[in-house]
């Protein structure tokens, strides 16, 4: 029988630690990436816990967030020249857009709404999984990532 020494249960622990993190590269879509302690953006906690302000990035896609009337919905998607987001569209009722500011890096969207009436909205946008190719006889890749987030307001 073997014995374990503490240097290997050490290192084992570091490798399963590191196995375990994950750092946002701005991939929202179908990249599942955990909830980040105390600094999620404004998330509703209970079917009644809303907030004024709200902040959403690629990383909090498929959420479910809650904003009271005349607060704030923020986003903004981190894109690149080579894999850009498309405009951020609303449908639903509750939201209107309103100045977002300047969006500063090729291939991000940024959008900005206040909360004018009761209701449910869903933010979407879109961006491809990869780079198009910049040369004859590159592969393609045809793959779209997705970004959904639903607001409610009350």
């Amino acid at each position: 029988m073997r014995r374990t020494t503490p240097l290997a249960l050490a290192a084992a622990a570091l490798l399963l630690a590191g196995c375990g993190s994950q750092q946002d590269t701005g991939s929202g879509g179908k990249v599942s990436v955990p909830p980040r302690g105390g600094t999620t953006p404004s998330p509703s906690r209970s079917a009644g816990d809303c907030t004024g302000h709200v902040e959403l990035t690629a990383a909090d896609h498929g959420r479910t967030v809650c904003v009271t009337r005349s607060g704030e919905v923020r986003l903004t998607l981190d894109g690149t020249k080579a894999r850009p987001w498309k405009p951020v569209s609303a449908s639903g009722t509750g939201l209107e857009g309103i100045n977002a500011g300047l969006v500063l890096q090729p291939g991000d969207a940024t959008a900005a709404y206040r909360a004018v009436s009761a209701g449910t909205v869903e933010l979407t946008s879109s961006r491809p999984l990869c780079a198009q190719p910049t040369a004859p006889g590159q592969v393609s890749c045809k793959g779209i990532e997705e970004w959904t987030v639903t607001v409610r307001v009350n």
